[in-house]
């Protein structure tokens, strides 16, 4: 599935990582509910944060296809940095494909070099998959310069953010008109900025080391020059990175679903039940056989998606189906594993029930699967 022996290494080189570095923290960091700055750090370091992006802003110039895979494999590993890897690539897409060359110039190489981690803040408390319900406001202060010198002041809230309270900067979508779908404006904000605070982590269902917080924002000043694109061009921009985001969770829904099924596979080798290892009786077998399938379904869904995007073609409904596929099928898959191990995997000593939280909110995040449904079925039927 690798397009070129540096590809080849790089899967492997990611492979290593995560078995060697990443997998052993897991069980007592999820537990903990602690930020993995470290994790990121040794990702950064080794140029697994920047690897879909030109070479020129210090990215690793590789296909989407490969980014994925490498993605998914961090995921199989601990599902919890595989989200906020799919994340920070995220940021870095909408500077990448909207940013003027100066802010690319600017920001870009600071954001691939692996000493920064982006946070996206789109979705707000009355608006989820709702883009168009944004209520935070960028309004221009005439003080600090006229018309589009003027710097912008900011005020409402963000919710449900990954890195939250832990990143480095944030892409930040703000209503800079009154229009539903033409006064969204991106921005990129630093750490620090006066007037932007944080509320507490979300206490989740699972990812509990993907720290998830409110970004409140209270006359919080932005230069005019953090502007992404053009102002009152934010939805487009939100709407095409998303695209670009929905493969990430594919794929990392595809990791989840690969460790649980691993987990399956070995359990039911090594459980007997009267006399024989559980692996023998025919119905397990066949569960077994429809997890594999589901996760070969997944993986080639953003695989097809992926190739689509790397060739310049459209690959919008392509996306969805991958984010649909994958989710759903991470969802049945984990929902599987559970019964395969039975008792012990309703327990806590035993992955799977923590591979079964992890998955749900695959199928909520970067649009529910309700609205993929709707997304797909508009564009077969416009």
């Amino acid at each position: 599935m690798l397009p070129s022996d540096e590809a080849r290494e790089l899967l492997a080189l990611t492979r290593e990582i995560a078995v060697k570095e990443l997998e052993p923290q897991v069980h007592a960091a999820e537990e903990a509910g602690e930020f993995p700055a470290a994790a990121y750090e040794l990702l950064g370091g080794a140029g697994l944060l920047s690897l879909p992006f030109d070479e020129e802003y210090g990215g690793g110039g590789q296909p989407y296809e490969v980014y994925l895979q490498v993605v998914e494999e961090i995921a199989r590993a601990w599902p919890s940095v595989g989200v906020g890897t799919s994340v920070h690539s995220l940021t870095a897409t909408v500077v990448a494909a909207n940013g003027s060359e100066e802010l690319k110039q600017e920001w870009l190489p600071q954001m691939l070099g692996g000493d920064w981690l982006g946070a996206y803040c789109l979705s707000e408390p009355q608006a989820g998959s709702d883009v168009s319900a944004i209520r935070t406001s960028a309004v221009r202060d005439p003080s600090t310069g006229s018309g589009a010198s003027g710097d912008f002041v900011v005020n409402g809230t963000k919710q449900w953010i990954s890195n939250g309270s832990c990143a480095d900067y944030y892409i930040l979508f703000a209503r800079t008109a009154p229009d539903p779908k033409r006064g969204l404006s991106a921005f990129v904000v630093t750490d620090g900025t006066p007037g932007m605070t944080f509320g507490a982590p979300e206490k989740k269902m699972g990812l509990a080391c993907d720290v998830t917080t409110q970004v409140l924002f209270d006359d919080a000043r932005i230069p005019a020059d953090r502007l992404i694109g053009k102002e009152g061009r934010g939805m487009q921009v939100a709407l095409s990175a998303l695209d670009a985001g929905r493969l990430g969770i594919a794929a990392v829904a595809t990791g989840i679903a690969q460790r649980a099924l691993e987990h399956a596979v070995e359990y039911a080798q090594e459980r007997v039940q009267f006399g024989r290892p559980i692996s023998d009786n025919q119905g397990l077998q066949f569960m077994l056989a429809d997890m594999a399938a589901k996760v070969e379904q997944s993986r080639a869904s953003y695989l097809h998606a992926a190739r689509l995007k790397d060739a310049g073609r459209p690959f919008s409904r392509q996306a969805s189906i991958a984010k649909l596929t994958a989710t759903d099928g991470a969802m049945a898959v984990t929902t599987d594993a559970v019964q395969v191990l039975g008792g012990n995997g309703y327990t806590r000593e035993y992955p799977v029930e923590r591979l079964f939280r992890d998955a749900k909110v695959t199928q909520i995040f970067e649009g529910t699967n309700q609205i993929q449904r709707m997304v797909i079925a508009r564009d077969l039927l416009r």
